[in-house]
């Protein structure tokens, strides 16, 4: 057999892309990995092609935390239609049911009072759960009514932050792993009982990432295989701001990077943990603290660009 090596470079850390509509996330990715020329690169966390706002795109070994990222609380903008309901929950599907029913702005906080803490949420039709192997999306264009089951979803706040008119309110939603906001606004609506659709989408946050420290995804379009280029990547540690970190010695590095297990060289008040183990400001590898040894689960074997 043939070994194939991956070929361009080898770049580790993070872009951090402001996503414009209509562009598919993958798409984004596999430009960015073009300009840069870079062997290896991923997405943390999916946006609807219509969607727009904060794309985390890991280089490299940033792939490896990719997880993190993901697990992590995400925070969304986002406008809903009131009075109708559709095939997919946003604007890109047909009208399947219709309301004259308005709600007050009463009738709305009080609702909100519903989407706080933990819920079950029952993904869209067309959405990206896997049923039986194939994407529940994939299903319903072939006209599947799917019998999807509610999840566990985590919501820190839903916010009503603005009435534009008896026919469009906006919120912010701050939310853990696998919460749909067109699940949030049908929900919504069926509580209100006029029923809501979404409008426009917006990710602001997601982890230690925020959209006020993105790049457009113009820059890369515009610029196309520039080095200048480069100078945009974030550090792998960059995306490790919310795991402990714990600091080890030189001789130690060379123990971890080999998989081996290491004894914490300082005390802990957690008996238990995921962390980083860091050497002079790098990440080594993502390690599992237990009762005083740090097992390593992932290892950094490259993380200089």
């Amino acid at each position: 057999m043939v070994n194939r090596r991956r070929k361009g470079k080898d770049i580790s850390g993070w872009i951090i892309i402001d996503k414009p509509r209509g562009i598919s996330s993958s798409a984004v990715v596999n430009k960015i990995k073009w300009c840069l020329n870079a062997k290896k690169a991923g997405h943390a966390g999916t946006l609807d092609p219509e969607a727009t706002g904060l794309l985390v795109v890991a280089l490299g070994e940033a792939t490896k935390t990719i997880s993190f990222i993901t697990e992590s609380f995400k925070t969304y903008d986002f406008t809903i239609n009131l009075g109708s309901q559709t095939t997919t929950d946003d604007l890109e599907g047909d009208i399947i049911k219709s309301s004259n029913i308005r709600p007050k702005r009463i009738d709305i906080l009080k609702a909100l009072n519903k989407f706080q803490g933990e819920i079950y949420q029952v993904p869209p039709q067309f959405s990206a759960v896997k049923i039986n192997g194939e994407r529940a999306y994939k299903k319903a264009r072939k006209g599947t009514v799917l019998n999807l089951k509610p999840r566990l979803l985590k919501i820190e706040y839903l916010k009503l932050t603005n009435i534009h008119n008896v026919n469009s309110i906006s919120l912010r939603l701050r939310c853990g792993k696998g919460g749909y906001v067109r699940s949030i606004a049908r929900d919504l609506g069926t509580e209100l009982g006029c029923l809501a659709h979404v409008k426009t989408l917006k990710r602001i946050a997601s982890g230690p990432f925020k959209l006020e420290n993105s790049i457009p995804f113009n820059l890369f379009v515009d610029l196309g295989q520039n080095e200048c280029l480069i100078e945009k990547v974030l550090p792998l540690e960059y995306g490790l701001k919310e795991l402990n970190k714990i600091e080890i010695d030189k001789p130690n590095v060379t123990k971890l990077k080999h998989g081996l297990p290491i004894e914490s060289q300082k005390k802990s008040r957690l008996e238990t943990c995921s962390a980083w183990a860091s050497f002079d400001n790098k990440a080594i590898a993502i390690v599992n603290l237990r009762k005083g040894i740090l097992h390593p689960s992932k290892v950094f074997l490259n993380n200089d660009y």
